[in-house]
């Protein structure tokens, strides 16, 4: 066994190391997978794989070792679940794929990805998360999994524990690499890497490639392939309908808010998102005396809370969620939703697919997002429009045309 917090000396430069795969596949069908995988991914709402799926898919099914930048909300976990599903044995009840990504709520998307992915094939996933699920994890990893997933922290723990027997293991995927690296999880991972077997297959998946992924794939790779997608040709907003409301003052919001939702017309559920969790807070209770119906989720609510909210929210009509950012991934869960609000908008432009891309991932069309702007968010929305390339129009009177 490797010792936790392994080190590893930086790697040098080598141009040979990397190599560009620029194959695509514009079809599910044409990629060779297997039948019920297939019916997996239509009976998800797939219908024709997007620009990282035509891409992505195929190299991780052939083994190859990958290197995918990728943003979120472009629909990169169904490429690489789709990749470890195609490969398992799903005759050998061991472990044989494992995903690292950087929060409990990812690991669990991934998981139901995979399992709603994986229905026609019989896949066994467990998310390594603690809290009241960790009591799970050695009864679930004795009676057998095929796909464990989880931060490198609870992963980690499992080595500590002598839970987890790696030696079937094939499949090693860091899923949100930069972000992992960001939060200090690097040693982990490089401790973790040490107990696979020597010739697992690695798919990296960043947003960003900073140095320090760079350096991550040459310790664990082996002539790996780099699948780089344009800009133009991952994001694609044209189901969400958007518009800003110019609203010059924060102090001004709130009205404007409960106004909106007075003339909207919204029979489906709708989120509004915030910058901060005191913001939740402080905007449910202001909702709340204006005797709106809300719901409210926060990143420190424990994941029992949040799933009875998320339940109640699903079941109302014309429900109304207020979360934030660290929130953003419970939301691909979301189909019914008509009408994203930001109440406020992202600090970072990236951000604002993560929140009005979410619907648009199950080709959901007419959905519609506000975004309110202040004086002092004339900037970002700007930067926001020059990002994306796209035109945000002032809200129009006929907003409920499109709802």
């Amino acid at each position: 066994m490797a010792p936790e917090g392994t080190q590893f000396d930086e790697g040098e430069d080598d141009d040979e190391f990397f190599t560009s795969y620029d194959e695509v596949h514009e079809s599910f069908d044409a990629m060779g997978l297997q039948e019920n995988l297939l019916r997996g991914i239509y009976a998800c709402g797939f219908e024709k794989p997007n620009a990282v799926q035509q891409r992505g898919i195929v190299p991780f099914c052939k083994g190859l070792d990958v290197i995918h930048q990728a943003r979120p909300g472009t629909k990169k976990i169904a490429s690489f679940c789709s990749g470890v599903l195609q490969q398992l044995d799903y005759t050998l009840a061991q472990c044989q794929a494992l995903v690292l990504t950087p929060t409990n709520d990812l690991a669990q998307q991934i998981e139901r990805r995979l399992v709603a992915l994986g229905e026609y094939l019989g896949v066994r996933v467990h998310a390594c998360i603690g809290g009241h699920r960790g009591r799970q994890d050695l009864p679930v990893l004795k009676a057998g999994t095929h796909v464990l997933v989880g931060t490198p922290g609870h992963v980690m723990d499992m080595f500590r524990r002598q839970y987890l027997n790696t030696d079937c293991v094939t499949m090693f995927v860091l899923d949100e690499t930069d972000e992992m690296l960001s939060l200090g999880f690097r040693d982990q991972i490089y401790a973790i890497f040490q107990y696979l077997p020597p010739k697992t297959q690695v798919g990296v998946f960043s947003e960003t490639m900073p140095p320090e992924v760079l350096n991550i794939t040459r310790k664990f790779m082996s002539k790996a392939v780099t699948i780089l997608v344009k800009r133009d040709e991952m994001i694609k907003l044209e189901g969400i309908k958007q518009f800003y409301v110019n609203v010059e003052k924060e102090d001004w919001k709130l009205d404007t808010l409960c106004d909106l939702y007075e003339f909207l017309a919204i029979t489906d559920q709708s989120v509004i998102f915030v910058n901060t969790r005191r913001k939740v807070d402080w905007l449910t209770e202001k909702m709340r005396s204006r005797d709106q119906k809300v719901s409210a989720t926060r990143g420190d609510m424990d994941q029992n809370t949040r799933d009875i909210i998320m339940r109640e929210f699903w079941s109302s009509s014309g429900g109304k969620l207020i979360t934030s950012n660290i929130l953003d991934r419970d939301i691909d869960v979301l189909q019914k939703v008509s009408l994203v609000i930001n109440y406020d908008l992202p600090t970072e432009p990236k951000d604002y697919l993560n929140r009005i891309g979410r619907s648009e991932k199950f080709g959901r069309k007419g959905t519609v997002a506000i975004s309110f702007v202040t004086r002092d968010d004339e900037k970002m929305l700007s930067d926001i429009q020059k990002f994306y390339n796209v035109d945000i129009e002032e809200l129009p009177e006929n907003v409920n045309d499109f709802l």
